[in-house]
């Protein structure tokens, strides 16, 4: 999810987001927060003009509780309707910063206790308490009740266009017994329930906001939506009224910047304090400079070459394992400068399941010929279509690679709109490659209906055994059994696994250097 992979749930029409159950009197204290967002929104306008203009500025002379901080990203959200608009580029700054759960996410992928003070599961892993933390508010002004958190998380469970509804499926009933106290029961245990609530699933929203979700948010975070220029950038400003330890910095403007060139000279030029990521092929112009520091992070990004399995002549396994033992990925990773380490499964070493499967369908364009030749597909065209927010530089060595072993390969980049609708959506391609951000994924392999086409029942009862059990060790060798399944199946080609470049100017302290195309909490963002 560059930050991209989508996910499903995405959806268009009347329901934008618009809560039902609207409110009568707003109340003082909410008109006077929109005229500070409205007057912030002006303010911001003068100065980007100015620092932008400034464009060889130090870091240190804006420094201080009032900060502005630019941040350079790559791919912009098409709307910020949180429960219905797919992508990972909304997970990327809106989850932790605006909109909160019950429960988040450590730097280190643990679960952490945030809406709620506590949680409590029973030992047959069918119920989950939570208690919820005092004090805590909406951006508007009102408090968060449990009757909020029964209403969010029950909105995304009974409407299955909302974004990750479907890791609800297993909650069978959610409750308020009493003041403060929130329960899930499930028909079954689901070892991933947490960290599904750290995601979109988790999210609390209020019932009786009116906003809409599509250009607007009011969530519980340190920071809030102030302005969005589509095409451009998205300002939050501090949120005055957070419930938690107050942010120390005033502003976070997130431009949206797609060509690594431009990125990478505006980092360098003083236009951005910290840029993420940088391209591997440009990162000596930023080394060297004394005001930039270049952090190396690890992530879950997988950058993976999806077959469509369920279409020919995918469906004939020789044929892809050939295509797996025509890539090198270790020239792959040269070419982009650098910024990965091979994979060689769909589970990537910071997950639960992770195994070394490098030596399954390693490279030998030898054996590639030789399989190609049995399955009758020596002279083979194939077209590969993916987003234009990824380097060329991938598609140019993939074509070469596999021209050594015969297969002729077009390669077609769209723009991310185009990708979403014709890949993800329809189906209609042969390869595609994308860059699966987020943690924990492994699932897609267990659905059929996944834009891979891939169906295996084995697969599914491991997966699925992995999810229902109570013990963290059967769960790791579950989801390890199946991953060398899918891996020996060849049912992909895991191209890499990214290691992130953060650009982070002088000054700047707090800014995430890990996973940071999925997630971005910026609470302790600031600048000295």
């Amino acid at each position: 999810m560059s930050p991209l992979l989508p996910r499903t749930g995405a959806r268009t029409g009347a329901r934008s987001g618009v809560r039902a159950g609207s409110r009568t009197g707003a109340g003082t204290r909410r008109n006077a927060r929109s005229a500070r967002l409205a007057l912030a929104a002006t303010a911001l306008a003068v100065v980007s003009a100015l620092t932008l203009t400034a464009c060889s500025g130090s870091s240190d002379d804006r420094g201080g509780a009032d900060a502005t901080v630019r941040v350079g990203l790559v791919l912009e959200p098409t709307s910020l309707d949180i429960r219905t608009q797919s992508g990972a580029a909304l997970d990327q700054v809106l989850i932790d910063n605006v909109y909160q759960g019950l429960v988040g996410r450590t730097a280190d992928g643990d679960v952490r206790d945030v809406l709620a003070s506590a949680h409590e599961v029973s030992s047959d892993g069918k119920t989950y308490t939570f208690t919820l933390r005092k004090g805590t508010t909406f951006q508007d002004g009102k408090p968060v009740t449990a009757a909020d958190v029964v209403w969010s998380l029950q909105q995304v469970k009974d409407d299955d266009s909302y974004v990750d509804s479907a890791k609800l499926a297993r909650v069978t009933s959610i409750t308020s017994p009493s003041d403060g106290v929130v329960v899930l029961r499930l028909a079954e245990p689901d070892s991933d329930l947490l960290w599904n609530l750290t995601g979109r699933a988790g999210l609390v929203l209020e019932q009786a906001a009116t906003n809409d979700l599509s250009d607007s948010a009011n969530g519980t975070g340190p920071f809030e939506v102030s302005s969005w220029k589509q095409g451009d950038s998205l300002t939050f400003s501090r949120n005055d009224d957070y419930w938690g330890t107050a942010p120390k910095v005033g502003k976070i403007v997130f431009r949206y910047i797609t060509d690594p060139s431009t990125a990478v000279n505006a980092m360098a030029n003083g236009d951005l304090d910290v840029l993420n990521p940088v391209d591997g092929t440009l990162q000596s112009q930023l080394q060297g400079n004394q005001d930039v520091t270049l952090h190396r992070g690890k992530t879950t990004d997988k950058y993976t070459l999806a077959f469509n399995d369920a279409q020919a002549p995918f469906t004939d396994e020789r044929v892809r394992r050939a295509i797996r033992q025509a890539i090198d990925p270790k020239a792959l990773i040269k070419a982009i400068g650098g910024t990965g380490v091979e994979q060689g499964g769909p589970i990537p070493e910071l997950d639960p399941g992770y195994e070394d499967l490098t030596d399954v369908d390693a490279y030998d364009p030898d054996s590639a010929k030789q399989l190609l030749a049995a399955a009758g597909k020596s002279d083979l065209d194939l077209t590969l279509t993916y987003a234009n927010v990824y380097p060329a530089t991938i598609g140019d060595v993939l074509k070469s690679q596999l021209a050594d072993v015969g297969i002729t390969l077009k390669v077609q980049r769209v723009d991310f709109t185009t990708w979403l609708d014709q890949v993800f959506t329809k189906k209609d391609f042969q390869l595609s490659m994308v860059d699966h951000v987020e943690a924990r994924d492994f699932g897609n392999w267990a659905n059929p209906d996944y834009y891979f086409g891939y169906d295996n029942a084995e697969v599914q009862a491991l997966y699925a055994r992995s999810i229902a059990t109570t013990s963290e060790t059967e769960k790791v060798e579950a989801l390890r059994k199946a991953a060398r399944i899918v891996s020996e199946d060849a049912a992909g080609e895991w191209l890499y696994t990214a290691t992130e470049i953060t650009a982070v100017r002088k000054g700047v302290t707090g800014f995430p250097v890990d996973g940071g195309n999925s997630r971005l909490d910026l609470s302790k963002l600031a600048l000295g």
